[in-house]
């Protein structure tokens, strides 16, 4: 007979994980934090759709969203204004398409969210093999 919910247990501990590692984690590090979240959110956002569960199609994608604001929002628009715009633009798209998708169920504007992101990723993960 189990003694606590296994469930529960290991989301805390995958939870207490991930805290540890924001708080050792180096600026470019959580940058690709923020960019793994934004995708696991966009893929389980699909699953939902595919579902036909609603609210959490929708509470899943406003938290990609919010994570996509949050990248936006770490822009150094002062050590290259050209791309830092180049990627504010490239933000806004993504924050629309995502919406669009919402309203509309459409799973490929989260693929195209999703493809988008991961390009990005690639680049920003290659940059951190040039910074060690």
């Amino acid at each position: 007979m189990r003694t606590y919910a296994k469930p529960a247990a290991a989301g805390e501990y995958r939870q207490f994980g991930v805290l540890q590692e924001i708080e050792s984690a180096s600026p470019h590090r959580l940058i690709q934090l923020l960019m793994e979240g934004a995708l696991t959110r966009i893929a389980r956002a699909r699953g939902h759709m595919e579902r036909g569960q609603i609210a959490e199609k929708g509470q899943l994608i406003s938290a990609a969203i919010e994570i996509i604001a949050g990248l936006k929002t770490s822009l150094n628009h002062e050590a290259n204004a050209k791309l830092s715009s180049n990627f504010d633009a490239l933000y806004d798209y993504m924050t629309r398409r995502l919406l669009e998708s919402n309203l509309r169920n459409d799973p490929d504007g989260l693929d195209e969210v999703s493809g988008l992101m991961r390009e990005i990723k690639s680049a920003w993960d290659a940059i951190g093999d040039q910074l060690d």
